[in-house]
């Protein structure tokens, strides 16, 4: 498995410290998006973590920018991606058991590298629960709408 971590400028310092933490824990992290904390845009950052995960579906996204709303707007557009805003540990474990997400969206202006940390062990060690009615709605959540 490898972690894919993106992001803009805005959530650079997460995006290289939480790559180290994963590392130092022996997970296979690559970077994407901005090289510094000179602007970057993040729906780049969003593209280029989509691109991964659909050419190795086993692996997970982790995209930060200052809210995490921008990158979970863009990372949702594709159809493979289920990207979640987690601000708690309890809403990552939900996010992966109930929705199967396999991209964590997380805000540098929001929370604490600690809570990030945090949340970011939750999401990793939950499964998705493979029950009917989850994945049922999980299925939902690829269909095209009707008007």
């Amino acid at each position: 498995m490898t972690v894919v971590l993106g992001s803009d400028h805005a959530g650079h310092k997460f995006k290289i410290a939480l790559s180290d933490y994963l590392q130092n824990q022996g997970i296979t992290t690559k970077i994407v998006g901005s090289q510094s904390e000179d602007r970057f845009d993040y729906p780049i950052a969003s593209d280029e973590v989509a691109h991964h995960i659909h050419n190795h579906p086993h692996d997970f996204g982790i995209l930060i920018c200052g809210s995490g709303i921008g990158v979970s707007i863009r990372a949702n557009r594709y159809p493979h991606i289920r990207a979640a805003l987690c601000t708690t540990p309890e809403l990552a474990q939900l996010a992966r058991e109930h929705n199967h997400a396999n991209v964590l969206c997380l805000g540098e202006r929001i929370i604490t590298i600690e809570q990030a940390k945090e949340i970011v062990n939750v999401f990793l060690n939950a499964n998705p629960d493979l029950g009917e009615r989850h994945v049922h709605r999980v299925h939902l959540l690829g269909t095209e709408l009707v008007d």
